[in-house]
């Protein structure tokens, strides 16, 4: 928003300011995102009306113009057996290493797609067991710390020794610095035959979620480790409690 408002006196700005900023994003498909943005937006214009900056909150005379957004569910795979199928599928993938080395990690630490792929060498302490996402890559904000269980080390000792000359741990297959892309998963899940009808990158989130639930971990553990935006505003770092390195699993 700054480089279009940024320098405006905040009484000056309309609702119709907004609206067509907010359009911009929409054009993008990025629902989620103008919903986002129009919150923040509120949060400021709210602050200045408090302090006498501004008389009103153009935002929020903005509701009913903005599409709605619903939540995207990711598909997955819950059932017990057909996961175990999954797993042995990865484990029997014939293509990048890189990639599969991706796929492993994917159903045992359920950080996001992209939070994947950006990992840097930089962020993990294998000694620690430990990998620090900083809250600047984070969706909430937040420092998000995440246990390597046994299984998650294995994969990152054997991936170290080939990619460590690169700041990311999964770098892209083109030499421009760049991580792997983001549907190099989705590509690889799909020669597995997996199609994005039945899993896709995301869906490890939900099939965590979904089986620790099933499986009697506490709702505030389980989601600790997958944290949304809306689950943490406190800016306190997000762990998994320790009970979760000590067995592996």
């Amino acid at each position: 928003m700054f480089p279009w408002i940024g320098s405006k006196p905040i009484r000056s700005i309309r609702p119709a300011d907004l609206l067509s900023l907010f359009k911009r994003v929409e054009e993008r498909g990025a629902l989620e995102t103008m919903h986002r943005v129009q919150q923040n937006c509120g949060q400021v214009f709210r602050y200045a009306v408090a302090t006498a900056r501004a008389d009103s909150d153009p935002s929020r005379d903005l509701r009913g113009a903005l599409p709605p957004w619903k939540p995207q569910h990711y598909p997955t795979i819950t059932d017990p057996r057909a996961v175990g199928r999954l797993l042995r599928d990865i484990d029997n993938y014939d293509g990048g290493f890189i990639t599969k080395c991706a796929m492993k990690l994917s159903p045992l630490l359920f950080v996001r797609p992209g939070e994947l792929r950006r990992a840097e060498w930089s962020e993990v302490n294998l000694e620690a067991t430990e990998w620090r996402i900083p809250a600047t890559k984070m969706k909430a904000r937040v420092l998000h710390i995440v246990p390597l269980a046994t299984q998650a080390l294995e994969v990152l000792q054997e991936l170290k020794p080939l990619t460590e000359g690169s700041a990311w741990v999964f770098p892209g297959v083109r030499t421009n610095g760049e991580p792997m892309s983001e549907n190099t998963v989705n590509a690889a899940l799909g020669r597995l035959g997996y199609d994005r009808t039945m899993l896709t990158a995301h869906g490890f989130r939900g099939m965590a979620s979904t089986m620790l639930h099933e499986s009697g971990w506490p709702t505030d553990v389980s989601e600790r480790q997958r944290p949304t935006a809306s689950e943490f505003q406190s800016k306190q770092p997000t762990t998994m409690p320790n009970i979760c390195r000590q067995d592996g699993r």
